[in-house]
């Protein structure tokens, strides 16, 4: 904006008393002040507005002009609260400074000045950063975001974040804790409409016309939008279509890089040669690992069928990212390829907490799965060679955790190879009416005796087998003498007719009450 355009704005009826010649002069900002020297709170550039209040004599406007000049503003706008008049000898030390001075009108506040100048100083900076915002969006070519959310916030003080659905920050000029990272994810997920407002945060899609939001983008921008100017709302659905450029350029689907990942998977299934896998295990950059570890994953159900195959793929390079507590902003990429309806990534050895990290992600992004229920798989670790070992390991983990009642929490479900290293494997495969007969066999005449006697026979059951058949240790548990204890397990054998002495019945009542 030129100081010109002050002379342009009817409703200022500003006048120009000096520096005609100095009005193509832009203007950065507006700062009211009453001190005598204000040159320490000067940028340069500014538009200076003064009621006078600093003069007490003549010599006090040389003074004060001069701090201003030295400062390098660009304008000074003042008037005399008692006589609306401005002194000659101010005129004068504008004039001799060469520092443009506008009279104000008595009847118009520096607040209503101010606000006029600055909302036209905000159009003008958005408009003139959304044409940039536009021709990055043209030209992006893998500069990433944190260069354009880097001017959005020195330009024009747009403080704002790129969330993933899970809550991890992809770049932003804001600093977000993950816990309200988290939340933002949750809103975005479950919210009827956007964009949306909540806890003093504006949330775009970054693509309004996704099917799933779990395999979308979003940003987060401080404060209402609902307050915001035209072109400031503008500027941020350009700044979520940038956003958009980003999130497709990250996907590799369509890269050699992505063909040969999907290629690397279909040879690991068909039990390649190690002389067909390693080189592209090269290419993809996973090469010299120590060793791998394998993810399977699907999505089904839904009123649609469940995620699209590039959404899910989408979905698991997320999760494996770790979402909103991932311990870097940019995951490294793993091998990914879909067969059929089902998503495998191959993943580096190196984090210990994967699996943990994954359940997290998962979790979050839960509520925006609506009816469609995704369960995941994970392997031990593998070398090379094991790779095939591996994938089959977490394609059976996978159907482990589908094979699962929906918990409470969310249709979320991911097995482990921690749970495949145990008993929990055995059980998984035993068919259905034999795992129920073992179970009533057992436990309903306990169950039977404790709903007419109250004796709390399965409870002691449990305790005890938790002790190790330690008598003492078990009754301390209990909070019953041991007695007690002695007179309820022979209880226990009398209706089962089983020996808690003897290890294959302990056994046989510890698998009885895990598959309960």
């Amino acid at each position: 904006m030129r100081l010109q355009a002050l002379l342009e704005m009817p409703e200022l009826g500003l006048s120009a008393l000096s520096g005609h010649d100095e009005l193509a002069r832009p203007i950065r900002w507006v700062v009211t002040t009453d001190l005598l020297d204000p040159g320490r709170y000067l940028n340069g550039g500014e538009l200076v507005l003064t009621g006078l209040v600093w003069r007490t004599r003549p010599a006090d406007s040389e003074t004060f002009v001069a701090a201003l000049a030295r400062a390098g503003v660009s304008a000074l706008g003042a008037c005399e609260a008692s006589s609306g008049e401005l002194p000659a000898d101010l005129v004068e030390a504008c004039e001799r400074h060469r520092v443009p001075l506008f009279h104000v009108p008595q009847a118009l506040g520096f607040a209503e000045v101010t606000e006029h100048i600055v909302r036209r100083l905000s159009g003008e900076r958005a408009s003139d950063v959304k044409a940039v915002l536009d021709r990055h969006r043209q030209l992006v070519s893998g500069a990433g975001l944190d260069p354009v959310l880097e001017m959005i916030g020195r330009d024009l003080g747009m403080r704002c974040a790129v969330l993933t659905a899970s809550g991890r920050v992809v770049s932003g000029n804001a600093e977000l804790a993950a816990d309200a990272a988290a939340v933002l994810a949750r809103v975005f997920l479950t919210a009827k409409r956007l964009p949306c407002v909540r806890g003093g945060y504006s949330i775009f899609p970054v693509d309004e016309q996704t099917t799933s939001r779990v395999a979308d983008w979003f940003v987060a921008f401080e404060g209402s939008y609902d307050d915001w100017p035209e072109e400031r709302q503008a500027l941020a659905g350009e700044l979520a279509a940038v956003a958009a450029l980003e999130r497709v350029r990250q996907d590799d689907r369509l890269s050699p890089e992505g063909r040969i990942a999907q290629e690397l998977v279909r040879l690991v299934l068909t039990d390649g040669k190690p002389s067909d896998i390693l080189p592209r295990l090269e290419v993809t950059g996973l090469a010299g690992a120590e060793g791998f570890v394998a993810v399977a994953a699907q999505a089904s159900g839904g009123s649609d069928g469940g995620l699209r195959p590039g959404e899910l793929r989408s979905v698991v390079r997320e999760i494996l990212g770790g979402g909103a507590a991932a311990p870097t902003r940019h995951p490294a990429h793993p091998v990914i390829g879909v067969i059929e309806d089902e998503a495998i990534a191959l993943v580096p050895a190196a984090d210990a907490e994967l699996t943990t990290r994954i359940r997290a992600a998962v979790h979050a992004l839960a509520p925006g799965l609506g009816g469609t229920r995704l369960t995941v798989g994970v392997s031990g670790v593998a070398p090379v060679e094991g790779l095939r070992g591996a994938v089959e390991e977490a394609r059976y983990a996978r159907r482990m955790a589908e094979g699962r009642p929906v918990s409470a929490s969310g249709p979320d479900a991911v097995v482990g190879h921690d749970e495949l290293a145990t008993h929990v494997l055995l059980l998984a495969s035993v068919p259905d009416d034999v795992r129920h007969m073992f179970r009533v066999r057992l436990l309903d005449p306990l169950r039977s005796y404790d709903q007419v006697h109250r004796a709390e026979l399965v409870r002691t059951l449990e305790a005890f087998l938790q002790c190790s058949g330690s008598w003492t240790r078990c009754a301390e548990l209990l909070h019953v003498h041991v007695n007690t204890l002695r007179y309820r397990i022979q209880r226990i054998q009398d209706l089962t007719g089983r020996d808690l002495s003897r290890l294959e019945d302990r056994v046989d009542f510890f698998l009885a009450l895990r598959l309960g």
